[in-house]
């Protein structure tokens, strides 16, 4: 698909990482139409700036009571477990930088507003019309946003030396074999009785050199 954009005067930036809420969030309801003619589109904005074209859509649905309308604007995000400075933290990252869905009917009138909302770049579409997603594409980004565990943000490689910084081997120096993502564990080879044992961590246990 086409991107139908064009240039908008810039915005203040957003960093690209917020620490989560805990909110729960049901992706089913959330993905429910609330009115047959509603449909889900993808509107293209600056990226780092998602979060602000939410906010100025929103408040202009509600000045130009376009509620009837326009009904969800979202961006869509995943949490990931971030470790920084041995702690760990559930972080939201955005799934497709630069995107935002809006739930609304399609109408001159609410074209209009979208697409005039400072930030905003263009819908995306084929041929110069905004193209819906369909109801399935729309489920599977929100199931993604709300229901699948956080991802740990692997921030090793193999083979990279670390030191241990707590536990029972805290003070030894070692050499990543192996990196489990799914469960946020690392195995280090570190030295002991002059031979190299495999020990198993957190990844909050070690940290660079």
């Amino acid at each position: 698909m086409d991107l139908v954009k064009d240039d908008q005067a810039e915005l203040e930036t957003e960093g690209e990482a917020e620490e989560s809420d805990g909110a729960a969030f049901d992706p089913a309801s959330e993905a429910e139409l609330v009115h047959p003619d509603a449909r889900w589109y993808v509107i293209h904005t600056y990226s780092g700036y998602e979060n602000k074209v939410k906010a100025n859509l929103e408040k202009r649905v509600e000045s130009m009571q376009m509620g009837g309308q326009i009904f969800k604007v979202f961006v869509p995000v995943e949490e990931q477990i971030e470790v920084k400075d041995g702690k760990r933290r559930i972080v939201q990252r955005k799934i497709f930088p630069g995107y935002v869905l809006v739930q609304m009917i399609m109408t001159d009138d609410s074209w209009y507003v979208v697409r005039n909302t400072p930030g905003v770049t263009g819908f995306v579409g084929a041929g110069g019309k905004p193209t819906s997603l369909d109801q399935a594409e729309v489920e599977r980004i929100l199931r993604q946003m709300g229901i699948e565990r956080p991802k740990p943000k692997i921030d090793f490689e193999i083979g990279e030396s670390v030191k241990v910084r707590s536990g029972p081997f805290e003070g030894f120096v070692g050499v990543i074999d192996d990196i489990n993502a799914e469960k946020g564990k690392i195995k280090v080879l570190v030295s002991m009785f002059g031979r190299e044992t495999p020990v198993e961590l957190d990844f909050s246990q070690v940290e660079k050199l």
